[in-house]
């Protein structure tokens, strides 16, 4: 019995370190210390020290020279590369859930939609973070193929850090909700391929600010690098 527990809070801890990193709670370069976080879940240290090893050995996390276990930098190309790949899934995913969402659907979308809106009015972006990411995977979630979703799921919890930095690109608030209204009206009216074409415009238009910002502070990172030197 206390073997099944243990494996039990050993997941746990993963799931939630996992999430941490889709919903942007973690900061890029930030060290992850195992005692903070196990009274953070209330749970002993080990099985978040298995969950840290467990998300290193899949590249979500990184193990430095110290022996310290941290969420990865930033990486302009990194990003880039991912959110290619993210447009192809992700697209995919919202065009094939198009015709399976239902009204009650739709109008959680709505609300998710508005809540957005009213998160930007306040600057709040940590709240439009979490109805962002609700949003996405409320649609993802219906595509009926299984495989697809824990693709995407991994790929978000990669790039999930990065949106920390997001608002930090000067001109992108007043379009971070655009694509969604459109991907709304593309479910609303069942129309697949827009619904997919949206979800590309949403990362594109997101990608368009952010790989520029992400460039822009690796080479002030290298710049003071060599200035030091």
């Amino acid at each position: 019995m206390s073997k099944i527990e243990y494996r039990t809070l050993n997941d746990l801890a993963y799931d939630r370190i996992r999430e941490g990193l889709m919903a942007a709670s973690f900061h890029p370069g930030q060290i992850l210390v195992i005692r903070t976080l196990a009274e953070s879940y209330g749970i002993s240290t080990t099985p978040v020290r298995e969950a840290l090893q467990r998300l290193v050995a899949e590249r979500l996390l990184v193990l430095l020279p110290n022996r310290s276990i941290a969420v990865p930098g930033l990486e302009a190309a990194k990003y880039a590369e991912i959110a290619r790949i993210r447009c192809e899934l992700e697209g995919l995913a919202a065009e094939l859930a198009t015709p399976r969402l239902g009204k009650p659907a739709l109008r959680k979308l709505a609300k998710l939609v508005s809540d957005m809106d009213a998160s930007l009015e306040r600057r709040d972006h940590d709240a439009y973070r979490r109805e962002n990411q609700a949003f996405h995977f409320a649609i993802y979630a219906e595509c009926g193929s299984p495989r697809l979703f824990q693709l995407i799921q991994d790929l978000w919890s990669e790039t999930g850090p990065y949106m920390k930095e997001l608002f930090g690109a000067p001109a992108y608030e007043p379009k971070a909700n655009e694509a969604h209204q459109a991907l709304l009206r593309a479910l609303d009216r069942r129309e697949p391929k827009t619904a997919r074409a949206s979800v590309i415009a949403d990362l594109t238009v997101a990608g368009g600010f952010l790989i520029p910002h992400l460039e822009a502070l690796e080479a002030s990172r290298d710049g003071k690098a060599k200035t030091s030197t």
